[in-house]
């Protein structure tokens, strides 16, 4: 390959799945898109796009070849930017995932500072309670929640999520406002259970032991897989649970929610900027995780 321009236009199809809106974005001529695409894919000996009249999608030779000329393009960036420092705007795109909780609540309504500061950047914001493949799905950066089981990527631990216990009035005046762990069982009281995977084992009511964190099993009738079904039933009250006080805090504040117990609350769940290697990360992914570290700081124990 004689030059990058090559890469850049194949990018940019992929990314549009379309030769017309590829060309417009980029200044040039649908002819040239169509052209370069050709000679690309003579050059690399494999069909890189599957053409129809109605749309373009990427082949599987297609999707590896894009996760690696996304690598590259991202580190010529790197290198032209290398000794402008603060001083070069940053610009192009970004994708990132986390969780739902954590975009409505706290990143989306912070994101005018960000876009404002950096208006040539591009933000692709996947919200999810799956855990995404950073490399198929050619993710920049990701927010996990929660231990990291694969030890091939590269973590970095920013904090922890306080997590709270909370109800609804409605409910807490059915069954009393519980002000120990007895009280839980003495007053009857159900709690709606979270799992990832329904019909899993439950784990019961969470709480401070010691240098720890134990159990409580806890009645309950109602099972969810997802946080915003978790909060729904406890604003409907179903009974009382324990989630992250970023997508509780609006809800409390308005008075649909009470939190309950707070010198029992559960243990504070490990949140870390997770990125798939080790190579050194373009000036837009480390501003944006420098970023995202100040966001979120105030709801870290």
């Amino acid at each position: 390959m004689q030059n990058l321009d090559a890469l850049l236009i194949f990018a940019r199809v992929a990314e549009m799945s379309s030769f017309t809106r590829a060309a417009e974005s980029l200044g040039i001529q649908k002819g040239r898109v169509s052209t370069v695409i050709r000679e690309l894919e003579r050059d690399v000996a494999a069909t890189l796009l599957h053409r129809t009249t109605r749309s373009v999608q990427l082949t599987e030779d297609g999707r590896a070849f894009y996760s690696r000329a996304r690598d590259l393009l991202a580190e010529v960036q790197e290198l032209e930017s290398m000794f402008a420092g603060n001083r070069a705007p940053l610009r192009g795109r970004l994708r990132v995932d986390m969780s739902t909780e954590l975009a409505q609540s706290i990143v989306v309504p912070a994101l005018p500072q960000l876009m404002a500061a950096h208006p040539e950047l591009e933000l692709e914001l996947s919200s999810t309670d799956r855990r995404v493949d950073l490399v198929q799905e050619g993710f920049d950066c990701v927010i996990r929640l929660g231990p990291i089981v694969d030890e091939t990527l590269i973590a970095r631990p920013i904090g922890k999520l306080r997590m709270i216990n909370a109800a609804s009035p409605g409910y807490l005046a059915r069954y009393g406002v519980p002000h120990t762990l007895d009280d839980l069982r003495s007053q009857g009281h159900q709690m709606v259970h979270y799992t990832r995977t329904l019909g899993a084992k439950l784990a019961g009511w969470e709480y401070p032991n010691g240098d720890g964190y134990a159990t409580l099993a806890l009645p309950g009738a109602v099972q969810v897989n997802s946080v915003q079904t978790y909060h729904a039933a406890a604003l409907a009250g179903i009974g009382l649970i324990q989630a992250g006080s970023p997508g509780l805090a609006r809800h409390i504040e308005r008075g649909a929610l009470v939190e309950v117990l707070p010198d029992l609350r559960p243990e504070p769940l490990a949140a870390s900027l997770v990125v798939a290697h080790r190579r050194n990360l373009s000036p837009r992914v480390r501003a944006f995780m420098n970023w995202i570290e100040g966001v979120l700081e105030p709801y870290f124990d």
